[in-house]
């Protein structure tokens, strides 16, 4: 595995941090990592893809080794994607490539859409647009949110890197050799032990989410040519007939299954990135 280049990406109001693989000369792909993951999500497919693009993997606020929000502030979904409308500006990106896995999928979405002539090509992995909600839970979730407070998980030590991966493992299913470059980035060591660098924060039950209309209303704005990666079986908050009803919402896209689990590039990386590589190149089956 191919070690990246690390790049800090200073926003006016907090700093960000990317791992960079490949060469400047390379047209550039910026990838989003999944919620509680970071930019070691990519660490087996950034370096099969790094030979023909500079993969820049950028780590979300209160996520890997970028900066938490302010003490008082709350991690909202919109406001993810405008932190990386800022940080293509910072690093000078005028027209890219965008990838995103589940929640950095969601981003990716609405960043093509917000944005549609920076967007070359759209890369989604087991995600198209954010969570919704139906209404039906709408109360009870805003609810929850408002009682919550932060769950203490940053706060937990391990004794040992290793079982940090097997409590990653037990609280995913995600196997323990594909967890482990996201959990090595994602420990700081201290006197007391390895603790996650995450916010704990990041847990919190969200009290406002977008209706599925409105989601749909947005994903009706992604102009680029686009291309989701779906897990076989279902993943189950991914059901099969709202990902086709979401993405019969966008003009240009071409759904592809593949057996595995929702961490498909970490499973599949070599398949993976002929899937990737075959859609910014322009080739179809």
């Amino acid at each position: 595995m191919s070690h990246p280049v690390n790049r800090d990406v200073h926003l006016p109001h907090l700093r960000l941090s990317a791992q960079v693989w490949g060469d400047s000369d390379t047209p550039p792909l910026l990838a989003l990592h999944g919620w509680l993951d970071n930019a070691w999500s990519f660490a087996r497919l950034a370096p099969i893809l790094a030979g023909r693009r500079q993969v820049i993997a950028l780590e979300l606020p209160g996520h890997g080794h970028s900066d938490h929000l302010p003490p008082g502030a709350q991690y909202y979904f919109v406001d993810y994607v405008r932190t990386v409308l800022l940080a293509i500006d910072v690093l000078g990106l005028q027209r890219f490539d965008l990838m995103g896995h589940s929640l950095g999928a969601g981003i990716a979405s609405l960043v093509a859409a917000a944005k549609p002539e920076r967007i070359e090509k759209l890369l989604l992995i087991e995600g198209l647009g954010p969570i919704a909600d139906d209404g039906h839970h709408t109360l009870r979730h805003f609810r929850d949110a408002m009682a919550s407070s932060a769950t203490g998980r940053s706060l937990r030590a391990f004794p040992t890197i290793d079982m940090a991966i097997s409590a990653r493992t037990m609280a995913s299913g995600l196997p323990a050799d594909q967890a482990r470059p996201i959990v090595e980035r994602g420990l700081r060591k201290t006197e007391h032990g390895f603790h996650w660098r995450s916010d704990a924060r990041v847990n919190r039950t969200s009290s406002i989410r977008l209706a599925e209309e409105q989601v749909r209303a947005l994903l009706r704005g992604v102009e680029s040519p686009t291309a989701l990666l779906l897990a076989r079986p279902d993943t189950p908050y991914l059901p099969g007939a709202r990902m086709r009803e979401r993405a019969a919402c966008v003009g240009n896209i071409a759904v592809t299954h593949m057996d595995g689990g929702h961490h498909l590039h970490l499973e599949h990386p070599l398949a993976v990135a002929d899937w990737a590589n075959a859609h910014m190149d322009g080739r179809t089956d």
